[in-house]
């Protein structure tokens, strides 16, 4: 085997996945690992797939932006077309999150309040009591 190549152990290992993780990226046409046998064998466009995957989920990307996304790669181009949509996608996902955010903020202000107005009035009936 390439030293090049890391098995399906290797990847979990070095990324903090499950094999079933890898397998469901490879049926969502994300990952496409060599085939020997039974055994899947990742390469180095493989593992750079991987990190940009798990980096767009923990951004909130959905799959289907991320698989959009990979589709882009020309390295004969490159990869501009690529750098230009991720960054739009980016930034929209930023605008997103950001008005999340800040609904967030409200949310918690309100529930402080109303925590704070429940404490109050349960005092009340308890000194009246």
């Amino acid at each position: 085997m390439s030293a090049d190549l890391m098995t399906i152990r290797q990847m979990c290992d070095a990324f903090d996945v499950t094999p079933r993780t890898l397998r469901f990226y490879e049926s969502r046409e994300l990952l496409f690992p060599l085939r020997r046998g039974q055994h899947r064998l990742y390469g180095r466009t493989d593992r750079a797939r991987l990190k940009l995957i798990l980096r767009g989920k923990r951004f909130g990307f959905s799959l289907e932006q991320i698989r959009q996304l990979l589709e882009l790669y020309d390295p004969a181009e490159r990869n501009i077309t690529q750098t230009e949509a991720i960054l739009a996608t980016a930034r929209d996902r930023l605008a997103d999150m950001e008005r999340q955010h800040a609904e967030l903020g409200g949310a918690i202000v309100d529930l402080r309040q109303q925590i704070a107005e429940g404490e109050s009035q349960l005092r009340h009936v308890k000194s009246e009591a």
